[in-house]
């Protein structure tokens, strides 16, 4: 199987981003390949709403988000993995989903795994950004969400890492 990771956090090697490490590690020491693309690394634009996309399934923006899709499409298991600001999933992650509709029919029999870091210390911190989620997949054919991490009561640069969320997300990646 083929894992693609979207690691949205701005901070490289943030709470997110290490989880995202983990649940890599755990699908390669099982056999699958995985590549993690680090948002703040891309340049994507908004979504401006212009229509192209309707006719010709392409976008009218020329930036790395043509390259993400043809991964996403790809794939046969998508991460995404957000921090988590004011309750919801970090604007970078919004902005590549909404650009999703040039090509987002084509996203299909995808198995989904969220990656959730918060530095409240209750797991419902995370469930409007899980709803959020729900909205992309209700609009794809045939996803199936597999698993869910929480990583919650992180907040600084690594606050993650002694907590369960860290082999939580090596055994879900190794568990696909």
């Amino acid at each position: 199987m083929h894992v693609l990771i979207i690691s949205s956090s701005p901070r490289r090697k943030g709470n997110s981003d290490l989880l995202c490490d983990e649940f890599m590690r755990g699908a390669e020491s099982v056999g699958h390949t995985a590549e993690k693309i680090f948002l703040r690394d891309k340049k994507i634009g908004y979504c401006t709403g212009c229509g192209v996309c309707y006719d010709k399934h392409i976008c009218s923006q020329k930036d790395d988000m043509s390259e993400i899709l043809e991964k996403l499409i790809a794939a046969d298991v998508i991460v995404f993995a957000s921090p988590i600001y004011f309750y919801t999933m970090c604007g970078q992650l919004k902005t590549l989903i909404d650009r999703c509709c040039a090509r987002y029919t084509e996203i299909t029999d995808k198995d989904f795994y969220y990656i959730l870091t918060a530095a409240d210390p209750e797991n419902k911190a995370v469930d409007k950004a899980i709803v959020e989620f729900q909205g992309l997949l209700d609009c794809l054919e045939n996803p199936t969400h597999k698993g869910t991490i929480r990583g919650v009561g992180a907040w600084n640069k690594g606050e993650i890492i002694p907590l369960p969320a860290m082999q939580e997300a090596f055994d879900m990646g190794k568990s696909i």
